[in-house]
């Protein structure tokens, strides 16, 4: 079941890469036209957001768990990436309230996650986590020198 998921994994890979590559072809081909720049802006959000994405996947490939850091950095990318395409002004108070909200709920949790060393490793307990193991490793140590 492990390969399968893996496999839906890589084949994401390759679908989000395929993305940014046509959203890149896009930007290079407006570049020397008359072009509206917040348009071009959210595009290149867009590319960061899929760029966030298949660092979030290659996580997961490796660890075998989602990176909640990671996950976080993407939902404000993305929350911001709205903002740029739809414009500060336009938006209601009661919609710049509500986002104003959430980025602060976003910032408060990528907060926690930075100071919380290996937060997503502890819960994922693969070989990869230097806190699960590093413990294991000295209690082994300990029954081989007693």
């Amino acid at each position: 079941m492990e390969g399968f998921q893996d496999l839906i994994v890589i084949i994401l890979c390759l679908g989000l890469f395929a993305v940014m590559l046509m959203q890149l072809w896009g930007i290079v081909i407006a570049l020397p036209k008359a072009v509206d720049y917040q348009q071009v802006t959210a595009k290149i959000l867009f590319i960061l957001i899929l760029v966030e994405l298949f660092r979030l996947l290659m996580v997961y490939l490796q660890e075998h768990s989602i990176s909640v850091g990671v996950a976080v950095e993407v939902t404000i990318v993305s929350v911001l990436r709205e903002v740029v395409v739809h414009g500060a002004l336009e938006i209601s108070w009661i919609q710049t309230a509500s986002i104003c909200g959430l980025l602060f709920i976003l910032g408060a949790l990528l907060i926690v996650c930075a100071k919380t060393p290996h937060m997503d490793c502890i819960s994922a307990n693969t070989p990869l986590c230097p806190i699960v193991y590093s413990e294991e490793r000295q209690r082994q140590d300990c029954v081989e020198y007693h």
